[in-house]
């Protein structure tokens, strides 16, 4: 069993992981000026949400890429869909609600992301 797919939110977590750094990219300006910054992914999950009912399949209530734009940050710092984000600038994402994760995300120009992909970080 690969813990990083089945966890049990609240439960240590051991597994190995990709480090993945993400530069968001300028988006034009919104109606005030400020800068809007695009990432270029989408996500999934969170403990709030129900994982059985993730048309994507997925195992547990992780936050997962379930959308990558292409020819986007994302796609340039080598994001996957699916890979399961696991921490992002040393914040642990295997216990955060959508929204908190959404808002996380949103947050930081740059993402330090460590990510469990399958078929790669299984043990």
């Amino acid at each position: 069993m690969n813990l990083a797919f089945e966890h049990e939110p609240g439960t240590a977590i051991e597994c190995l992981s990709i480090p993945i750094v993400l530069h968001k990219e300028s988006d034009g300006e919104d109606r005030e000026g400020n800068q809007i910054l695009k990432c270029g992914f989408k996500i999934g999950g969170g403990i709030d949400q129900d994982y059985r009912k993730s048309p994507q399949g997925y195992s547990d209530n992780g936050v997962y890429v379930t959308e990558i734009s292409p020819d986007s940050a994302a796609v340039r710092a080598g994001l996957r869909v699916h890979d399961k984000i696991l921490q992002l600038n040393g914040y642990d994402f295997t216990m955060v609600t959508h929204k908190k994760a959404v808002d996380y995300i949103k947050k930081h120009h740059v993402l330090n992301m460590l990510v469990a992909r399958k078929g790669v970080t299984q043990t």
